[in-house]
């Protein structure tokens, strides 16, 4: 009784202060924060935004160590084409499907010119396109070597790549330049 006695005591807007306060606390855990973070607006591609051929050449690299696996086309295992097919399609670009096709649909770039991303064809046996690889920059390329191989980085200056070199081509857009002015 004597703790009824003392609430007894109390004035009432005291306790009317005090449940206030206290759904004033519930209240504001359930409350949104006082500003929306916006989403960040997409950058626009610059000079140091990487392209596609750069986003290309790093999925290649990325594969590296993959297992070589005849008909292979990822995301563990690839043929020479698969892996170009594979690294194009990660970055929305449709690709042929054979290193003879891709390198018919490919627009031809000079080996002096290969930028990464770009693809290396060679003639392996005969006249005709029957290995390709992903150009990743200073004179190297990324591929899927043969059975029992895995996917692997090599040199064009390899003598066995020197003596087989059919070509150098680009399968994803040429990146958009602004017209020069007429005046």
């Amino acid at each position: 009784m004597e703790r009824d006695a003392r609430s007894a005591d109390r004035p009432r807007p005291v306790r009317a202060l005090a449940a206030a306060a206290a759904l004033a606390l519930l209240a504001a855990c359930a409350a949104p924060p006082p500003f929306q973070r916006e989403e960040p607006a997409p950058i626009p591609p610059t000079a140091s935004t990487p392209g596609p051929g750069a986003s290309i050449a790093l999925a290649a690299e990325a594969l590296i160590g993959a297992e070589y696996r005849y008909g292979g086309a990822g995301p563990d295992v690839f043929d020479c084409s698969g892996l170009v097919a594979y690294v194009h399609r990660e970055n929305g670009i449709a690709t042929p499907r054979t290193a003879a096709q891709q390198y018919a649909a490919a627009r031809p770039v000079a080996r002096d010119d290969l930028q990464p991303g770009d693809l290396v064809f060679f003639r392996l046996a005969g006249n005709s396109v029957s290995h390709v690889g992903v150009y990743v920059g200073a004179g190297r390329f990324v591929h899927a070597p043969q059975s029992g191989g895995r996917v692997r980085e090599a040199a064009l200056d390899e003598e066995f790549f020197r003596e087989r070199y059919a070509g150098g081509g680009r399968l994803y857009p040429a990146p958009v330049t602004a017209a020069r002015p007429s005046w």
